[in-house]
């Protein structure tokens, strides 16, 4: 089977979204009046109400966009293999999303969040940003406020290696078939490594959780993949 119609239309989208992304690189997101201010970074359609959703795919763009737009952008998306068009609609139109690239950060003012939530995005950055990310949640972060971050666990990984899984750690914990740049794992952590970066971005105290258990609400709804997840919770003070 000729794969070279799907990867073409992949890197045109992804080029498509990073155009739109560049413009909307200065913008800053206006809060709704409400006393506890959520947001979920890299969210792609895993979303839980009363959350702002920001992420840098044309399914984010088109959140704000007519209903005909969204059944066009449905059917040219992967987003079809995993959701049906009613789901793929109500998650758009019954959800604050925000189109944003964060490799430009967040655009959020400075201590306006209480909480930060990110779930299996931060491993698809480089290390570099990766730390640029995780000051930024610091500087969004009012006092005593928390980042969730969840990520597969490099623990869990060894431990696959070690009783001799070693092609499904390798295709479970750096998509080697990926055909698409960003679908890949660019980092790894353990708790330590990521306990080490949320500490050098600003956090004063970082502990390691349970799927969903924790401080930040909605876990219930946000939390995924407990098996091989690592999810640590730190606080900015």
């Amino acid at each position: 089977m000729d794969k070279r119609p799907a990867m073409i239309k992949r890197c045109l989208i992804e080029y498509v979204s990073r155009r739109l992304a560049h413009n909307k690189r200065a913008q800053l997101v206006k809060l709704p009046a409400e006393p506890v201010a959520k947001v979920n970074i890299g969210c792609g359609l895993s979303v839980a109400p009363g959350w702002i959703n920001v992420d840098g795919s044309l399914n984010a763009w088109l959140a704000n966009k007519p209903k005909w737009m969204r059944a066009v952008g449905y059917r040219a998306s992967g987003s079809n293999q995993y959701y049906s068009a009613e789901v793929y609609e109500q998650t758009l139109s019954g959800n604050r999303f925000v189109f944003q690239d964060i490799t430009y950060g967040l655009p959020f003012a400075d201590g306006s969040i209480d909480f930060v939530f990110s779930s299996h995005f931060v491993e698809h950055l480089s290390r570099t940003q990766a730390a640029q990310l995780l000051k930024e949640c610091w500087r969004v972060l009012k006092p005593g406020g928390i980042a969730r971050i969840a990520v597969p666990d490099l623990e869990y990984a060894w431990e696959l290696y070690r009783r001799g899984d070693k092609e499904r750690m390798l295709h479970d914990y750096f998509f080697t078939d990926s055909d698409t740049a960003f679908s890949q794992h660019r980092y790894a952590y353990d708790f330590e490594l990521m306990e080490k970066a949320l500490l050098e971005a600003g956090f004063q105290k970082v502990v390691r959780c349970q799927f969903q258990q924790g401080k930040t609400p909605d876990l219930q709804l946000l939390d995924n993949r407990g098996e091989y997840s690592l999810f640590v919770e730190a606080t900015c003070e």
